[in-house]
């Protein structure tokens, strides 16, 4: 290769064409070449090579980006496949899954924090998504400025830099979410009971999954023992383990624009008739929300809850940001996705790393297929 590195760019995105090109003529040489094989009609087979030639692209790069690393994948979680060892790749069949479904305490706790995180961020998120959809579809100056505030942290997403400043953020001491604590409730004094309320509630459910992992609830229990916090305790986002998981479930919250743009747009195609006829006969807001544009969301509801919960399953960023280099915190916080990444790429197990890949994916295409069957319970497709 040449040494020079504009060069080497040109040279190598040519090369890619190339490789384009000549794959999707195999491609679809060989299509023709079945369907001629099963005496297809001339234009039969023409229509089947043209068809192929422009499908090829994406089919060599399924094939090149996901067939094939899927297939080595599932061979390497069934060996003892290490980077860092000198011994020879040993096929142990099941051997991983056992162990990560029968002794290994990391992944239960890892599968527990997990299961926290989607049990609460995932109902909150979509609860303040549609609170917004539900004021931001109200006609008021403004209210496109208000949409594109909302949607700003998609745009922004969750990058190294967005979550360091939100680390900052958090902090128990200096952040600033806790100094706007501290001056509501120097502003609004009733507030404080309102705050000690929920970090009560907060610590007492904290502990209990803590509880879980630890099979041991002395913590849960002294929680519940010391009863309300005293008057001047705020939340210790990223300082205390009954914290850590809030704090991601406030960033998942904090991101909820897709979402909010989604019931913005079910609500836009809800027929004002319906709204219209309703309030003539007397019915107020909030019935007209519950008996009418409720119903016409479900549909919505169910698209966001399934793509939510994928995306709750796979949560890696904000633990990886705010917890990497918190040993204290860690064991407190770890999702699938992060142990995932800790036996892989810090552990350099290949093996046992794949093996922890393809139940995360049994666990996603389970609970996927689960919501779809009883999407038949509660979806209204039919309303229009």
């Amino acid at each position: 290769m040449y040494q020079n590195p504009y060069i080497n760019v040109i040279l190598n995105a040519f090369l890619a064409v190339i490789f384009i090109v000549v794959s999707s003529l195999a491609v679809a040489l060989l299509a023709r070449s079945i369907a001629k094989l099963f005496k297809a009609t001339r234009i039969q087979q023409q229509n089947t090579f043209a068809g192929y030639l422009f499908a090829s692209p994406w089919i060599v790069g399924f094939l090149i980006f996901v067939a094939v690393p899927l297939g080595f994948s599932l061979y390497w979680s069934l060996t003892n496949f290490r980077i860092a060892s000198n011994k020879p790749i040993e096929f142990i069949q099941l051997a991983n899954y056992i162990k990560l479904l029968t002794s290994d305490g990391s992944f239960k706790a890892s599968l527990i924090n997990t299961l926290y995180l989607t049990v609460i961020g995932l109902p909150l998120q979509i609860g303040f998504a549609l609170f917004l959809a539900v004021l931001l579809n109200q006609k008021m100056r403004g209210e496109k400025i208000f949409r594109m505030a909302f949607y700003l942290p998609v745009i922004l997403g969750f990058n190294t830099a967005v979550l360091l400043c939100w680390r900052l953020m958090l902090n128990g001491g200096t952040g600033i979410i806790n100094q706007l604590i501290r001056a509501m409730i120097k502003l609004i004094p009733p507030s404080g009971y309102v705050v000690r309320a929920l970090i009560f509630v907060q610590e007492l459910f904290s502990a209990f999954f803590l509880g879980i992992n630890n099979k041991n609830f002395n913590l849960f229990n002294k929680v519940l023992s010391a009863g309300f916090p005293a008057a001047n305790r705020v939340p210790l986002w990223v300082e205390n383990p009954m914290w850590s998981k809030m704090s991601v479930v406030m960033l998942i919250v904090w991101g909820c624009g897709t979402m909010m743009l989604i019931f913005l747009a079910g609500l836009n195609n809800i027929p004002k008739e319906f709204h219209e006829a309703a309030q003539v006969d007397g019915a107020s807001g909030w019935r007209r929300f519950w008996k009418i544009s409720f119903p016409l969301l479900t549909p919505y509801i169910f698209y966001n809850l399934v793509v939510g919960m994928i995306a709750m399953l796979q949560i890696f960023e904000p633990i990886y940001v705010l917890y990497r280099d918190n040993q204290p915190l860690i064991s407190s916080a770890i999702s699938m996705v992060f142990y995932l990444w800790q036996v892989t790429f810090r552990q350099f197990e290949i093996g046992y790393g794949s093996a922890i890949s393809w139940i995360i994916l049994i666990i996603i295409l389970v609970v996927t297929l689960v919501q779809f069957w009883m999407q038949k319970r509660w979806v209204e497709y039919d309303l229009f």
